[in-house]
């Protein structure tokens, strides 16, 4: 695996956290590189938030020695915008497949206004020896 700081997860900021079977967490500022041109936060910003909470909590889940987790799909609806402080993403698994997985991502404020929800589709692949 990269250096986080090698990665968008590192030149957006985002932080992971909590991981278990049923939730998987991570935080990103709204900042400068999660902008769009208008001073809000950049949709894409929040998808690749959703992405790599439900690739890491998928990844979580399988045999971490063979098999990687990667974003087969996803969806997003923006439902409120933002412009500076901490938004965080909070992924619950509706499916848990032998080689997919399913994510609901709730991204919210510090007052858990909801931002955005997502749905996320993960294969679970074998890695290449």
């Amino acid at each position: 695996m990269k250096p986080m700081n090698e990665t968008i997860i590192g030149l957006l900021g985002i932080e992971l956290g909590e991981m278990t079977s049923d939730k998987a967490m991570a935080t990103m500022p709204v900042h400068g590189p999660t902008h769009q041109v208008f001073g809000q936060l950049h949709g894409g910003a929040s998808v690749v938030l959703a992405e790599t909470v439900a690739s890491f909590g998928t990844w979580n889940l399988i045999d971490q020695e063979n098999e990687i987790a990667v974003g087969l799909e996803i969806n997003a609806n923006h439902l409120r915008g933002k412009r500076d402080g901490i938004v965080t993403a909070i992924g619950t698994p509706l499916h848990k497949g032998r080689t997919t997985m399913v994510w609901d991502v709730k991204i919210v404020d510090e007052e858990e206004k909801l931002i955005c929800v997502s749905r996320c589709t993960v294969a679970i692949v074998q890695k290449k020896k």
